[in-house]
């Protein structure tokens, strides 16, 4: 398996969880996370909130895409909508991002959480606003 290319997260509190952006383009986002003790519940499975971090933050990272040499973008999360389908039991877990529409100040997205890539185990719709000075500008 080759390796994955990584990006900068930014995050302090995703970097602790052992988090990392393997893929970002322009309306998608892709993060992994591996499955250990520190991330359980009590039933032994992947943590409810570990899933909705990684959904949430996979769903964000979506809209904040912006070339090299562009200012980076930034965002706060208004409303994040979970639904869980499956256990999270497995080696790593990673979440994969979709912008679905884009304005001035307010971005849809939407999320998915799989389990070693072929288990989807929860998936999220968020409403997320630009913070900051820098916006992407909008087409039309």
């Amino acid at each position: 398996m080759s390796a994955q290319p990584e990006y900068a997260l930014d995050n302090p509190f995703l970097e602790t969880l052992g988090v990392r952006l393997v893929a970002w383009r322009a309306g998608y986002a892709e993060l992994v996370m591996p499955i250990d003790a520190s991330k359980l519940n009590r039933q032994g499975v992947l943590q409810g909130g570990a899933i909705a971090t990684m959904l949430d933050a996979a769903a964000g990272y979506a809209g904040l895409f912006s070339a090299p040499g562009e200012p980076p973008l930034h965002a706060f999360t208004l409303s994040l909508t979970t639904n869980y389908l499956d256990k999270g039991l497995g080696e790593r877990v990673s979440a994969k991002g979709f912008l679905e529409r884009q304005g001035r100040s307010i971005f849809f997205s939407r999320a998915e959480a799989w389990v070693d890539g072929r288990l989807l185990i929860a998936s999220a719709q968020g409403t997320f606003k630009y913070s900051g000075p820098a916006r992407p500008a909008v087409a039309g």
